[in-house]
């Protein structure tokens, strides 16, 4: 009877923290495809990662004559996040830059890119929340060379505000089920200096979502599409898609993908895609991720 009490005791004791526990992996990674993931790092751990991505598979920029795309590279990524906190991950990157208008100018180019990013809300293990909610924000500025005699492009930069834009987004996600994951994030992406006929400010809205097909392999796929009058397929831009597989060896995350997006940032990807599905206009690429307890 003794030994009954105390297990009773236990269990009651235990009750309150049972039910305060959160669902700490609603995705494998901290970002899907093209779009950043709710994930954050945990304290004191250094995620360094690599990111490329190549010309176009098909179409007339592609084929065997650029062997598919793969002998081009589109955009190429190199930095590394750090947990300040089990809710704070902070990141520094460099992109080479590639996003471009259907005019051919072109967006901003040799770039680094500071994040941040913060759990707001995590979702309940058994009750408690259904979603989780984590913010993400990045400054990019472009260190390219200034084209000073011509006033209408933007590599112009007659001010050095010019080389930076911005971007942050709100990321809304619940793990459905032990295999399914779904996220909607909207966004607003903000540049300094743009176009005559284009916009500084730039909302947007992108839908992910994750399969988990074995305790190796993962599919992944997002969809991000920004509102804007100017930004139609009339007018050569489309919706970035993206669809990849995830290999978790264990230490390292590897990501296949492809996507019509040029760009691997969302100052980048979100403002300037101009590449289509249907007519062949999307690359094969590649991320790698280690991951290092400091």
């Amino acid at each position: 009877m003794k030994n009954i009490s105390i297990l009773i005791m236990l269990l009651v004791w235990m009750a309150p923290a049972a039910a305060q526990d959160v669902v700490t992996q609603t995705f494998n990674d901290s970002r899907l495809v093209n779009i950043q993931s709710v994930e954050t790092l945990g304290k004191r751990r250094l995620d360094v990662r690599i990111g490329h991505r190549f010309g176009d598979l098909l179409g007339d920029n592609g084929g065997w004559s650029t062997f598919y795309g793969l002998e081009q590279a589109s955009d190429v990524m190199i930095g590394a996040a750090y947990g300040a906190t089990d809710k704070l991950t902070v990141g520094f990157f460099r992109t080479k830059g590639a996003g471009s208008l259907p005019n051919g100018q072109a967006g901003l180019r040799q770039v680094l890119n500071g994040t941040v990013k913060y759990a707001l809300l995590r979702q309940g293990a058994m009750g408690g929340s259904p979603v989780s909610l984590t913010f993400w924000g990045v400054a990019a500025l472009s260190t390219a060379e200034r084209i000073p005699d011509n006033p209408d492009i933007i590599r112009n930069f007659s001010n050095f505000s010019h080389r930076m834009g911005y971007h942050g987004q709100l990321m809304i996600a619940s793990r459905l089920s032990d295999r399914i994951a779904l996220q909607v994030t909207p966004g607003y992406t903000h540049r300094n200096v743009v176009p005559f006929e284009d916009e500084n400010g730039l909302f947007s809205l992108g839908v992910g979502t994750r399969l988990q097909i074995s305790r190796v392999f993962g599919v992944i796929a997002d969809v991000t599409l920004p509102f804007s009058d100017y930004r139609t397929t009339d007018n050569g831009f489309y919706p970035a898609l993206g669809l990849g597989l995830e290999i978790d060896s264990g230490g390292h995350l590897f990501q296949l993908n492809f996507t019509n997006a040029t760009g691997i940032m969302e100052t980048d990807f979100i403002p300037y895609t101009t590449s289509n599905w249907l007519d062949g206009e999307f690359r094969f690429g590649f991320t790698i991720s280690r991951l290092f307890n400091l």
